[in-house]
């Protein structure tokens, strides 16, 4: 009998021999017949077969699919290859996207927070804010992302514009330090008054503190934003509270904590 073995079929073709015995198990390929000793004898029909195989798997055609595929005619098997490359083109982005979270989670504050946010941290280390400062910032920026993601990139720019400004600067400087004061240092008071009147002079820097939860649907996000990582009862919670207070008194809309 002509033909070679599964040994030779398989190195022919480029697989193991598990393999072909695999596409023998699903019905991908007609096992040969045997010859006087025994051994299956392959012919150019299994062997065209065979490769047939091979090349649709290596394409990312699912086995299952495969055999249907042979035995369609000329123009199911196009339609059938389309949408196999489609789902190979969709499978394929999938993995991008996961070899850039993986890169970026590789990259600390990336994997959490877009460029932009990242670079506006870097630049508020180079404007002297200290590192516990620029970390507890960054939280709440993740935060914010995750329950408001439709402002954050509004809630960015307004940052940015805000940081522009040397007076913002000065006075985000003295509320960092302010955190290190006692509860009732009477130099509280004093700041907040400078916080709220600067807010209340630049409308465009009040969209900080109002522009996330303009676009909010209730209090409860915004004040798990605004007020992440206070200590309660701590100055940075009462200095906070006071701001509020006062934007309030001048009619800025500010959610309390019972409100909807």
């Amino acid at each position: 009998m002509n033909g070679v073995t599964i040994g030779q079929a398989a190195a022919f073709v480029g697989v193991t021999v598990k393999t072909v015995r695999h596409y023998h198990k699903l019905g991908l390929v007609k096992e040969p017949e045997r010859d006087s000793s025994g051994y299956r004898r392959y012919g150019s029909a299994e062997l065209l077969r065979l490769v047939q195989v091979r090349t649709l798997a290596a394409a990312g055609v699912p086995l299952a699919e495969v055999g249907p595929l042979l035995d369609a005619d000329a123009t199911l098997f196009a339609t059938a290859l389309t949408d196999v490359e489609r789902q190979l083109t969709e499978r394929i982005e999938e993995l991008i996207a996961r070899r850039d979270t993986l890169r970026r989670l590789a990259d600390g504050d990336r994997a959490l927070l877009p460029d932009r946010a990242v670079a506006l941290l870097e630049r508020l280390s180079g404007l002297g804010l200290p590192a516990h400062e620029v970390a507890a910032t960054r939280e709440g920026w993740v935060l914010a992302r995750a329950l408001v993601p439709e402002g954050f990139d509004d809630f960015l720019g307004h940052v940015e514009h805000a940081f522009d400004d040397p007076d913002f600067v000065a006075l985000s400087k003295r509320a960092v330090e302010a955190t290190a004061w006692e509860p009732d240092d009477p130099r509280l008071p004093e700041l907040a008054t400078a916080m709220a009147d600067h807010f209340l002079a630049n409308p465009a820097h009040l969209k900080i503190v109002t522009g996330l939860q303009a676009r909010t649907d209730t209090a409860a996000r915004y004040h798990l934003i605004a007020h992440h990582g206070e200590e309660q009862g701590s100055a940075t919670a009462r200095g906070v509270a006071l701001v509020e207070a006062k934007l309030r008194a001048a009619g800025v809309r500010i959610p309390r904590p019972d409100t909807h």
